[in-house]
């Protein structure tokens, strides 16, 4: 290989060709027909004629990452679960408006661009956009040293969606005495590693923890779970989704009150679901009081639905996952607009 002054300052071109190549195979096979250019374009052309089928189609973005849970990723040399990560994470934030997702966009920066472990991550993003039926269509690998500390990376991603007018969801038909329908999360999903990992600063992830069945390391890297099928499947039975409400940053405390209108609470009954061992753990051994974990973290839900209570009932029989009845909306005057009893 000849000389460059380039890759003496940190960046390695061919590094990032060759990761390209790699991935190239599992990106393309998240592509349908509506995917005009992919892989290798300057942009990505999707075909949004099929949307003429519909009477008011509305366009949903939203961008998001995976925060710090990159550092247990790097520290076990495992990639591919935090593709799936971001792609379902940005899924789930577009689900809770009722939309489907179209397409997804993929951003991967480090200081020095290692082609196996970014052809990891985008497999795995690109096995999750495949089991959404949703295409990968794009992304950016960006070798940035200076910007990133040594063996760091970031992983970000975008997806739009579509929903019909219609059939938006925003929370605002929710009514006191609805129903509060939780679905079980896989553990911490995309949030609070930061607490996570100075909770258990020190321990061996590769070391199998007894309650939790698996390494921590594992438990840890328990993949960001999808939930658009679970709503497919309440969706399916004819039930009335009123509201729907992703937890993620800010947990069970800040998340409810982003779907409620002026007036409305939620209660949630803390005896309603079973808390994951890992939060047990994390709580036990960092010595975290209930409103900070529930501040934090997901407790275990990760999706919450809200129903009519003579639906509820017809909604958890249609769910094919753990789900429970968890709670119910509330009127709310003043103090807290979540309380968990």
């Amino acid at each position: 290989m000849p000389p460059s002054q380039y890759r003496d300052a940190g960046v390695n071109i061919e590094s990032g060709t060759r990761a390209v190549e790699l991935m190239r195979n599992a990106v393309q096979a998240t592509y349908g027909p509506e995917v005009l250019l992919g892989v290798g374009a300057f942009g990505g052309l999707f075909d949004a004629a099929a949307l003429h089928a519909m009477d008011s189609p509305v366009l949903v973005a939203s961008t998001d990452g995976v925060g710090t849970k990159t550092k247990i990723a790097s520290a076990l040399g495992r990639y591919d679960t935090v593709g799936h990560d971001i792609v379902n994470h940005c899924i789930n934030d577009i689900l809770v408006q009722g939309a489907r997702p179209l397409f997804f966009l993929d951003y991967i920066a480090s200081s020095r661009l290692d082609p196996q472990m970014v052809a990891a991550v985008v497999s795995g993003a690109a096995a999750a956009c495949q089991a959404a039926g949703c295409a990968l269509l794009g992304g950016e690998t960006a070798e940035m040293p200076g910007v990133y500390a040594p063996g760091e990376f970031d992983l970000v991603g975008t997806v739009v969606g579509v929903v019909d007018r219609a059939a938006l969801i925003d929370g605002s038909r929710t009514q006191p005495g609805d129903a509060v329908i939780g679905l079980a999360s896989s553990g911490l999903h995309t949030n609070g590693y930061s607490l996570a990992r100075r909770v258990f600063e020190g321990w061996d992830l590769a070391a199998d923890v007894p309650e939790l069945g698996t390494s921590l390391g594992e438990a840890l890297l328990a993949s960001h779970r999808c939930y658009l099928p679970a709503v497919q499947q309440v969706r399916q039975a004819g039930v009335d989704i009123r509201g729907l409400v992703h937890i993620t940053g800010g947990g069970l405390i800040d998340n409810p009150p982003r779907i409620l209108a002026d007036g409305l609470g939620m209660r949630l009954e803390r005896a309603g679901w079973p808390m994951l061992p890992l939060f047990e753990l994390i709580q036990r051994t960092g010595q975290i009081n209930d409103q900070e974990m529930a501040h934090v973290f997901n407790l275990g839900l990760g999706m919450l639905v809200v129903t009519h209570p003579d639906e509820a009932g017809e909604a958890l029989s249609a769910l094919k996952d753990e789900a429970w009845l968890v709670g119910e909306i509330v009127v709310h005057s003043n103090g807290p607009r979540v309380v968990i009893t």
